[in-house]
């Protein structure tokens, strides 16, 4: 199995591709740009519960040391915990030991700048070209980093989540929603309970035992949910809560034991949080419109960026918005930081639920709704770059976004194709007021395409 390499840092299965070298020469490119801005660089270290993740974590702290750098090891937390942690240690950088959502035999390092946000672009690029020459920056026998470790730092993070001025804490309280918690025996598994538990809430809990033996698939996806979907059921609960490996991401169920859908976590989020804040909004390209159609209830811009969440956040600060994400369950709300964060998306989604005083399926309706398709298109020698930009010219008079592939917008619809990095193809991302509609159109450009290629 190959290396995934990206500018915000590597992905592998363990012993086939990601190996004892290869995680030893990108954390020593990684100290090595670290140190060239900051010589006594404090990085902060975190992961995920999967059972390779200590092992890959003792080895990536032991080579910061190597070069200089010192470390705090936070243990098994959730990915927003490292960020928010950079950030109030006055780190330089951190790291993340943590695939997301891929399966247990995979394991990644995912690496910070000293905002705590995820690597440019440009700062990708840089520790590449660190690593691809050989030449790192390794310490004399006197001068190796210090190590420290810090454990329940989530509960530092949960402690900020709970003064800020437009949540109704007393309400929670009161109302004392029932929900049903899976965390997938991932790094949430801690964070997200107590969390909740602290704002009142009856947690049920399921898969919160850390251990890293993902009980399904651990993308939190409706068809990997199915058992959450049930035990909301039988629980009569509220509502259920489902997070990835790292936590980074929430999906939400309804107390019909449906899925609200992942691209309505952040579309909930937005409603509630521009109730009380005047202000923009920042998404990707490939999230739904929902958000678009809720920020115009509320007479504000919803920003459009490239995918990746770095490109999110980026948005979000070049226009002032004062909440963000990804439709996959992504929420970044700046009062925090700028990170998706399911603890964050957790509070605002409890918040929503305790202001609308009625049951989540009836708040869920009162949005805007549409429905999206995936699909994809095997290249084989064909040029993508060729093809979407005849696809682009032949669009000229809709409404077309070149900054990441091309998106064409519609009155009620929309398309968003994209290049893989990794594959032959072309992935075609569709959204339209029902299901058919969304296939029908996805349909159009995989023909469109294959037209393209043959003639």
């Amino acid at each position: 199995m190959p290396l995934m390499v990206s500018v915000s840092g590597i992905r592998g299965i363990v012993g086939d591709g990601l190996t004892p070298q290869v995680i030893v020469e990108f954390t020593s490119a990684y100290a090595t740009w670290v140190r060239q801005s900051f010589p006594d660089a404090l990085i902060v270290l975190g992961r995920d519960s999967r059972i390779t993740g200590k092992m890959v974590s003792e080895l990536v702290s032991s080579t910061l040391n190597w070069c200089g750098c010192r470390v705090i090891d936070l243990g098994i937390v959730p990915t927003p915990t490292v960020q928010f942690g950079v950030d109030q240690f006055k780190a330089q950088g951190g790291i993340i030991v943590s695939a997301s959502h891929n399966p247990a035999e995979w394991n990644a390092l995912k690496l910070l700048n000293h905002t705590g946000e995820f690597m440019s672009p440009e700062e990708g690029e840089a520790l590449l070209a660190i690593k691809n020459s050989g030449r790192f920056a390794t310490a004399k026998w006197n001068e190796t980093g210090s190590f420290k470790k810090i454990r329940d730092y989530h509960k530092t993070h949960i402690n900020s989540l709970l003064s800020f001025d437009f949540i109704d804490y007393k309400g929670i309280k009161e109302r004392k929603i029932r929900i049903v918690l899976d965390a997938v025996e991932g790094a949430g598994s801690e964070a997200l309970p107590e969390l909740l538990e602290t704002l009142g809430c009856e947690v049920i809990r399921m898969n919160c035992g850390s251990s890293g033996l993902f009980p399904h698939t651990p993308e939190p996806l409706p068809q990997n949910l199915t058992g959450l979907m049930e035990k909301v059921r039988q629980e009569k609960a509220d509502l259920g809560l489902a997070v990835d490996p790292d936590a980074d991401r929430l999906a939400v169920i309804l107390e019909t034991g449906d899925p609200m859908g992942e691209e309505y976590t952040i579309t909930a989020a937005v409603d509630f949080i521009l109730k009380r804040k005047k202000g923009d909004v920042a998404v990707n390209l490939s999230t739904t419109r929902a958000v678009d159609d809720v920020a115009a209830r509320y007479g504000v811009t919803c920003h459009r960026s490239k995918v990746g969440e770095i490109n999110v956040v980026k948005k979000m600060q070049e226009t002032g918005s004062v909440i963000g994400g990804e439709g996959s369950g992504g929420v970044i709300l700046p009062d925090s930081h700028y990170g998706r964060d399911s603890l964050v998306a957790a509070l605002l989604i409890v918040a929503w639920v305790t202001e609308g005083g009625q049951p989540i399926s009836r708040l869920r309706a009162s949005l805007p709704s549409y429905e999206m398709g995936k699909k994809k298109v095997d290249l084989g020698d064909a040029d993508p770059d060729k093809i979407i930009s005849q696809l682009a010219e032949s669009s000229r008079n809709e409404v077309i976004d070149l900054q990441d592939g091309l998106k064409i917008s519609f009155p009620d619809r929309w398309v968003h194709l994209r290049k893989s990095n990794t594959e032959p193809i072309i992935r075609i991302y569709t959204e339209a007021p029902t299901q058919t509609e969304a296939d029908e159109l996805g349909d159009r450009y995989v023909a469109r395409i294959r037209e393209i290629m043959t003639a």
